[in-house]
């Protein structure tokens, strides 16, 4: 296949049908953003690696979105299945929403999608909940694969197959989300993002986690709620709030200079493994507008809210990293759940285990992107002045 051709959209559709013979994609609402995507990376500067991975990740939500619309066709009772009263982990990357959405999955009680689960969230033809699932197996090689040959990348954000993780690529297998700019330089998908409506990509995070759901009750997994977890919702909490009414959102705050550079830095390193020319102060340049532009949506949907203060709960990173337990108690009081000896225990082997894990330093500063501690906290003053100045 030329170069030209790999992100052609009848040539993506094929593949994906190709796979597993299966031809149903459901609504068609997926095109656009589908063709927009594909578009932006065909023109972009990309290396030979990087067209294929990029190219397989459109493949692989395409089989995802077969699969789901087969195992929905199977059994219809999996539409009826209810994402009751989520906790949602909101907020930049490294203010902590991962050691929160990890100790809450701890909890036994919860439901969490498990790193395995969100690599290939849609049964293999043929599944039976008491079969082993090469799913699992397939996913722990990916995790030995990432530590042993991007062990840069693992270290910045660690995937592991049995931990809990977020669900982001359930927004962007709907072809609508933030990972494509993270993974490339895309000006023409990032710019059209920006007015898209994001309604199908909720749509399609609300049908996955059905479809999760509904196999792990089929595995004897019967729990409360789920634990979600994803910094792009910051973006998007109307259609968060729409699509699940009686969320409960667990907003995170840290110093935005001490975390913007470190969303530059994983999206240069996610750059270089496609590209043979990155530019990181290009990156930093569009990571810091994406970051703006997130919180400023965030801060004024909020603003919105009538009873913001029953449907958030704000927690400092500083404040999660000294107590860690005591900020889950204080979240769990006030959605009237009990922080019982049992789960506290798991918690604590959790937080145990978490902090034993030996992973490869990240060093980086703003300068290596172009940035600084002063520009950055120009461009955040009023998200400084309410959520952490104070």
């Amino acid at each position: 296949m030329n170069l030209s051709d790999h992100f052609a959209v009848e040539s993506v559709l094929a593949a994906a049908s190709s796979a597993d013979g299966l031809e149903d994609f459901g609504s068609q609402d997926f095109l656009e953003p589908l063709g927009v995507l594909l578009d932006a990376y065909g023109s972009a500067p990309l290396n030979e690696l990087g067209h294929m991975i990029l190219r397989g990740g459109v493949v692989h939500s395409l089989r995802t979105r077969l699969r789901t619309n087969h195992w929905f066709a199977a059994h219809p009772e999996i539409a009826e299945q209810r994402i009751a009263e989520p906790i949602v982990v909101v907020g930049m990357m490294r203010t902590g929403t991962t050691l929160v959405q990890r100790l809450l999955a701890a909890d036994e009680r919860h439901y969490a999608a498990s790193g395995w689960e969100i690599g290939e969230a849609a049964p293999r033809l043929g599944w039976q909940p008491d079969d082993t699932d090469p799913r699992i197996a397939d996913a722990e090689a990916r995790e030995e694969q990432t530590r042993a040959f991007a062990p840069e990348l693992f270290a910045i954000h660690p995937m592991y197959a049995h931990e809990a993780e977020e669900e982001i690529m359930f927004l962007a297998d709907a072809f609508l989300s933030h990972v494509p700019e993270a993974s490339a330089d895309v000006p023409g998908y990032r710019q059209w993002l920006n007015s898209a409506d994001f309604t199908p990509a909720y749509d399609n995070l609300h049908r996955m986690l059905q479809l999760l759901q509904w196999q792990k009750q089929q595995r004897g997994e019967a729990r409360n709620r789920w634990i979600l977890k994803t910094p792009a919702h910051l973006g998007y909490l109307n259609d968060l709030l729409v699509t699940f009414p009686d969320a409960h959102v667990v907003h995170m705050h840290r110093d935005p200079a001490d975390t913007i550079p470190s969303g530059a830095s994983l999206n240069t390193t996610l750059w270089r493994m496609h590209a043979d020319d990155v530019d990181p102060h290009r990156v930093g340049a569009q990571w810091i507008e994406r970051m703006a532009w997130t919180n400023s949506r965030a801060m004024a949907m909020r603003a919105d809210l009538d009873n913001e203060g029953e449907r958030f709960t704000d927690i400092a990173f500083v404040d999660v990293v000294r107590d860690p337990l005591g900020e889950i108690d204080r979240l769990y009081s006030k959605l009237g759940i009990d922080l019982d000896p049992e789960t506290e225990t798991a918690m604590r082997v959790w937080l145990e285990r978490s902090s034993n894990e030996q992973l490869a330093p990240h060093r980086y500063t703003a300068a290596d992107f172009g940035l600084s501690t002063a520009q950055i906290h120009e461009r955040f003053t009023d998200y400084m002045d309410r959520f952490v100045s104070a």
